[in-house]
């Protein structure tokens, strides 16, 4: 029979082993798509202005999860070290915070609080998440919140809590999930998960309910409030429902959720997990998982309703919860473009792996339909081969969810990402005298969906040393898409005529056209031009739609290369500098690459 210190070092060891797991993958780990976004975001704005905190991104409102990745790339811009620390630490406060809520939900029980534990501590479904930097920035404190208002929820409904320390209790509930709203806006699931599973435990039946409103009246109504309150926030500065969507399409990537993600879940799957540059990994459970996964569903829905009191609203809320968090998500993910597969990425399923842990812990402190009293219930399940069976049963499961885990953390590693990023980064100390123009980084790192937050001014704008990120130059050099400085050149989407004039009598005095040999649509460009000048100054380059680019020309020949935004058939030039004249031989608009692949 477990005591409650041999529970307590149980419970720690297993904590422990999950932080060291996880350890380990982030270790191997390195920044992915999102991540860069958020980088470029916070080294090109102020990292305390509204403009980068209340930025929606991708229709998330998430400043205080700005606010953390603005620090540690302020700290230590592109430095992966930092971020994976923070993962640690986040997941380390969540964890602690479910193994408080446990015991509060079930005091008395004990392999079955650890069953609850380990469960959500090694769930499958709580790994790419933890894994992806962005992700975990909102899912984490989200865990640890509704784990910490969960377990105050409880105490308050069943009057655990003393009446001088109500008022901090739900004062101190308020804080936190004000705090996980801050970093993810679906955190407000958890004041109806919360209140849920407060009802549950004290009981079923309309008393339960009564009773907890009455006992919590100043937890609900505070967390209302803040509720309402966010829900008008979000909706003034985010934008859900922007995009294309699809009825059909978010069922369909509902079911794939719950069939091939949530159901082999619960046998520890998938174990093979596939990965396409640049999309994350995917998991593809074997069809024997599934209908494990189905079998360990229905025989737990079994044992919960023939030995358990109260067993059936604690499954359904489960099953709810599983099926009613995916619909949002996949709602607004539910373009015609979208593959079903984007729900075996199982980034969406952290809290559904917490309600589920919660529900277990619900199960093993309710009440056996054989054995009221709390006496013979110990004895009865002293007895019963579910007492030896458990964890057998658990333990396998931890396995093969370990067994998954080192799936997924190769599949992850399959990330061009971090060597990209640490060798642009030593380039760029290596050229700190130089100007760059600026550029996309490589397809397989971001795609031009994300522009600007894909230039490299702005993925490595808090880099120091570094060149200046400029407009125009005399020496255009480009990273390559290993990250290593190479001689550029100039793609020829549009070609630059010769002017009429030569050396000795230059055409370019005042503002003229150069025409191009066709229409360019509006896109930065860079434009790459040889030139004759009668003295050192400026000149002034735009394209129509654009701003206006001061250039620097120096007396004689010379080339420069400048980056405009902007379209049209012609390139508007004309001297700033007194007295400087100009001839323009030929050029091109284009985009920069590597001068192997234009010939120069």
């Amino acid at each position: 029979m477990l005591n409650a210190r041999m529970m307590s070092m149980i419970a720690v060891a297993l904590i422990a082993g999950q932080l060291i797991i996880r350890g380990w993958l982030v270790a191997t780990g390195n920044f992915y798509w999102d991540d860069l976004v958020l980088i470029a975001r916070a080294s090109s704005n102020p990292i305390l202005s509204w403009e980068y905190l209340g930025h929606s991104h991708d229709g998330h409102f998430m400043p205080a999860a700005f606010l953390l990745a603005g620090v540690a790339t302020w700290l230590a811009p592109v430095n992966w070290a930092l971020p994976a620390l923070t993962l640690i630490v986040l997941q380390a406060i969540a964890s602690v915070a479910v193994w408080r809520m446990i015991r509060v939900i079930a005091p008395a029980a004990r392999a079955g609080a650890l069953v609850a534990l380990a469960f959500y501590l090694f769930s499958p479904m709580t790994v790419p998440a933890f894994a992806w930097w962005a992700s975990g920035l909102n899912t984490l404190p989200m865990q640890a919140a509704l784990a910490w208002i969960v377990a105050d929820a409880v105490g308050l409904a069943r009057g655990d809590i003393d009446p001088e320390r109500r008022r901090a209790v739900w004062i101190r509930s308020t804080v936190v999930f004000v705090v996980a709203l801050a970093f993810f806006e679906k955190s407000l699931f958890i004041l109806p998960i919360a209140f849920v599973a407060a009802v549950l435990a004290s009981g079923a039946g309309r008393t339960a309910l009564t009773a907890t409103l009455r006992a919590g009246r100043e937890l609900w109504s505070s967390l209302a409030v803040v509720t309402a309150l966010w829900v008008v926030v979000y909706f003034v500065t985010a934008d859900p429902f922007a995009g294309n969507h699809s009825v059909g399409q978010s069922a369909r990537l509902v079911w794939r959720s719950v069939n091939h993600a949530i159901v082999p879940s619960l046998v520890g799957g998938p174990w093979e997990w596939d990965r396409w540059t640049p999309g994350p990994p995917t998991g593809f459970p074997a069809t024997w998982m599934i209908v494990a996964g189905w079998l360990v569903l229905a025989a737990v829905t079994w044992w919960a309703v023939s030995r358990r009191r109260g067993a059936v609203p604690i499954i359904a809320f489960a099953a709810l919860y599983a099926v009613a968090a995916q619909i949002p998500v996949m709602w607004n993910r539910s373009s015609p473009e979208t593959a079903v597969a984007l729900a075996q990425h199982m980034r969406y399923l952290p809290d559904t792996a917490l309600v589920f842990a919660i529900a277990i812990a619900l199960l093993a402190g309710a009440r056996s339909t054989t054995a009221p009293a709390p006496e013979r219930r110990h004895s009865a399940e002293e007895k019963s081969p579910a007492v030896l069976l458990v964890p057998v049963v658990a333990a396998l499961a931890m396995v093969s969810a370990v067994v998954s885990l080192v799936s997924f953390s190769a599949s992850w590693r399959d990330n061009p990402t971090g060597d990209y990023l640490k060798t642009a980064v030593a380039t760029l100390h290596d050229n700190a005298e130089a100007t760059l123009l600026d550029q996309s980084v490589p397809l397989e790192i971001l795609q031009p969906v994300v522009y600007p937050d894909n230039q490299i001014s702005r993925i490595f704008g808090r880099v120091d040393p570094r060149p200046e990120f400029g407009t125009s130059t005399d020496r255009l050099l480009v990273l390559d898409t290993a990250g290593n400085a190479m001689p550029g050149g100039v793609t020829q989407r549009r070609l630059v005529g010769a002017g009429l004039g030569n050396c000795a009598r230059p055409e370019v005095s005042g503002p003229t056209r150069l025409a191009l040999d066709g229409p360019l649509f509006p896109w930065p460009w860079t434009v790459a031009l040889s030139y004759c000048a009668t003295r050192d100054g400026e000149v002034e380059m735009k394209l129509d739609g654009g701003q206006a680019m001061r250039v620097t020309v120096r007396l004689g020949l010379g080339s420069i290369y400048v980056r405009l935004d902007g379209g049209g058939d012609a390139i508007s030039i004309r001297p700033v500098t007194a007295g400087l004249r100009l001839h323009t031989g030929a050029g091109r608009v284009g985009e920069a690459v590597e001068a192997r692949f234009v010939g120069g």
